[in-house]
């Protein structure tokens, strides 16, 4: 339960690390487990081992600097407390106040293998899960009153953990309520399916002979929640000490920032099958927070990609195959719930999410490989009917490179092929579109720069010893020289997030986009703790592994990307703007923070007035219908996140439900503007590829930040 780890599916790092960072990471782990040598092997245990090793690893080798230290121990157990029992479902206050006397003490527990908290932790949290069990299938046994006027905080960090068991109980009376009430709920739609669905025909189908009365309908509400959390107490009793070393390890690790984790064996297997790319299953990058499974980015070109219905910031709360009962998820471990999700290619499985305002949605995805077609640099020509000028569109999915083969496809030479072709049909100027792109190989963000401007620095990489290298572009010629608008948002991270400050720092493009980028600064290594675990103790091998941030990135102007990311010069309406997403609000991510300027020649064949276009763009946003309607959404949404708690009524519960669905349906924007003519450069021949062109035109068309983009290109040249 609650293991908050990060699981790439599909993708390694936002940024890769090169060969002497790697080498560098093997001599900082070396040098930290050096010491282990000397110690005798009848003292030696895994834990031991183990804890030195990471200790000396994050201390000597992580871009803070930091000491594992009180500071850390005490930030620590609040960490691990949240980890064991986010939804503080099961331990009292006199449970915590207990575990207290070792607030100041993880330091030493992880230097000495001595894991007296982890193992006392366990002990009682099992000791607690027991009792709960007992209560709660008691409970289930009887009728629930839903037509109460009870409410539940559902933010548990608004909660506090119970005095008593009394009021554990009465806490878990109203969780039980609402289980039962999602299922009512379920159950009453299959019987009365909503005409204004999308799928009503389908659902109408299988709509039962015999309706179940409202009494029926909550016994098998019931029913179902029982066997649901037969499953999670099961689940919570197969925990094993490996489960309970990454909750208390990443305690620590997440101190040090966000992105340095711990990866017990089992994960690091996962990691090194993960890195190969051959992957079945949905395409989605995963994380636990608290109690539940987010979904943190959709991988180009997988089959959540194409079907376009999953979304970064969903929240999944069940996992079903195909017709199969679905399995609730809340509260699953990561790596369980990523078993459900996968699966052999062709086959279904349907996902229930919760979507940031509120409305539950069941999902269905056909499995299958990430089809890397699909996540290659795109292009097309875009122009606005009635306007002689016409522009060339590129969209890069993300900084692609076959590192195992210098000869093979990548982001750059792609990108260079799709400006010779735009070129070749004299467009006047470039859309480089970067939204939703992670980042990838770090080179690729030099070279990819490196099209748009004579020779010069790209971004400079600071170390954790404080050596600055600086990363330059160093072929002088310029592969486009019109006008350059970059499109970002607030999932552009890293690698795309320096190629948007260095066109921004040289005067070179207008950066059009949300409030800010991600502000993912920063690159990490990983250690094979195997690697570098003395003789006396390999015995005990695996160790797992060590993802650890060592380098942090600055623009050519010397601020950093990391936390802030890239302010656009031209700040849009954003449909993710009511998303506390980045960096800024990730706990412990590195500060901001500012180096010495690198000398570079700023970009003088022509100039950008950006006042006077920031300014014209601002009348046109004011007055369009679709910004308008951008708004309204981030404002509602903005506005549901201040509701914490949830009414235990039936009546109120559907009519929220029902209100839920039609403001979502209200602040939808699908409309195609048939002014924006989408010309093909690449001249589809195939039905397939037509297919594809056919929707790729069509999700241009729908998008407000292209027709504000062609004003924009209209203002420049005027």
């Amino acid at each position: 339960m609650n293991i908050f780890r990060l699981l790439i599916l599909g993708a390694l790092f936002c940024c890769n690390s090169t060969y002497s960072e790697k080498s560098q990471a093997k001599s900082a782990a070396k040098n930290a487990t050096k010491s282990l040598s000397d110690k005798k092997p009848g003292k030696l245990t895994k834990e031991v081992l183990l804890g030195t090793t990471l200790k000396g690893i994050l201390e000597n080798m992580h871009f803070s600097k930091k000491d594992l230290g009180n500071d850390v121990s005490k930030k620590a157990f609040a960490e691990y407390i949240k980890r064991i029992d986010y939804g503080k479902q099961f331990l009292l206050k006199s449970d915590i106040n207990s575990l207290k006397q070792y607030e100041k003490s993880i330091d030493d527990q992880i230097a000495s293998g001595d894991l007296t908290l982890m193992q006392t932790a366990a002990k009682m949290l099992k000791s607690r899960q027991v009792s709960v069990q007992k209560f709660v299938f008691e409970r289930l046994k009887k009728p629930f009153n839903l037509n109460n006027n009870l409410k539940y905080v559902i933010d548990s960090e608004k909660r506090e953990h119970a005095k008593s068991l009394e009021e554990l109980n009465q806490r878990w009376e109203k969780i039980l309520t609402l289980d039962i009430l999602e299922k009512y709920s379920e159950y009453l739609n299959e019987q009365n399916p909503d005409p204004t669905d999308k799928d009503y025909k389908k659902l109408l189908k299988k709509v039962p002979a015999k309706k179940l009365t409202p009494a029926q309908l909550e016994k098998k509400a019931r029913e179902s929640t029982t066997k649901s959390y037969t499953r999670i107490f099961n689940r919570l009793k197969k925990e094993k000490m490996s489960d309970e070393m990454d909750k208390f390890f990443n305690s620590v690790t997440k101190i040090y920032d966000p992105h340095t984790h711990y990866l017990i064996p089992d994960d690091k297997e996962e990691f090194d099958i993960e890195m190969s790319g051959k992957l079945e299953g949905i395409g989605a990058l995963l994380r636990e927070e608290g109690s539940y499974i987010k979904v943190e980015r959709i991988i180009p070109g997988s089959a959540s990609w194409k079907g376009k219905e999953l979304k970064a910031e969903d929240i999944i709360l069940k996992v079903g195959q195909g017709e199969a009962e679905p399995v609730d998820v809340v509260d699953m471990g990561l790596k369980e719930a990523v078993k459900l999700i996968r699966g052999r290619k062709g086959t279904e499985v349907r996902l229930t999410v919760k979507k940031p305002s509120g409305l539950k949605q069941v999902i269905s995805i056909i499995r299958d490989v990430v089809e890397v077609s699909e996540s290659y640099v795109k292009a097309t020509i875009i122009q606005k009917k009635g306007d002689k000028k016409k522009y060339g569109y590129i969209n890069i999915p993300k900084f692609y490179r076959d590192f195992q083969d210098r000869f093979g496809r990548n982001c750059t030479d792609d990108t260079r092929v799709a400006l010779k072709k735009l070129k070749a049909k004299n467009v006047d100027g470039v859309v480089l579109d970067l939204r939703n792109n992670g980042g990838g190989a770090l080179k690729d963000s030099q070279y990819i720069t490196g099209l748009f401007i004579e020779k010069g620095p790209v971004v400079q990489v600071k170390n954790h010893d404080e050596k600055v290298e600086v990363l330059k572009d160093k072929d002088p010629s310029i592969e486009f020289d019109k006008p350059l608008i970059v499109l970002i948002n607030r999932f552009s991270a890293s690698a795309s997030e320096i190629v948007a400050a260095a066109l921004q720092d040289y005067k070179r493009a207008i950066i059009v986009g949300g409030e800010y980028s991600h502000g993912k600064g920063t690159v990490q290594a990983v250690v094979d703790l195997d690697n570098f675990i003395p003789p006396v103790g390999r015995k005990f091998s695996p160790f797992g592994a060590l993802k650890i941030t060592i380098q942090k990135f600055f623009r050519v102007n010397g601020s950093s990307t990391q936390y802030k990311g890239v302010t656009p010069d031209i700040i849009l309406p954003d449909l993710y703007g009511h998303l506390e997403s980045g960096e800024r609000h990730l706990d412990y991510s590195l500060p901001w923070a500012k180096i010495k300027e690198v000398a570079h020649k700023d970009w003088d064949k022509f100039s950008y007035n950006v006042a006077k276009l920031k300014a014209n763009s601002a009348k046109r946003i004011a007055k369009d219908k679709k910004f308008s309607k951008i708004k309204k959404s981030i404002n509602w949404f903005k506005q549901r996140k201040d509701i914490k708690t949830k009414e235990l009524n039936l009546k109120k519960y559907l009519a929220e439900k029902k209100m839920l669905k039609a403001k979502s349906k209200e602040l939808e924007i699908d409309q195609i503007d048939k002014n924006i003519i989408i010309i093909d450069v690449d001249n589809s021949t195939l039905e397939e590829d037509k297919e594809k062109f056919k929707e790729f035109k069509e999700s241009l068309q729908k998008d407000p930040f292209i027709e504000e983009t062609l004003a924009i290109f209209k203002d420049i040249s005027s």
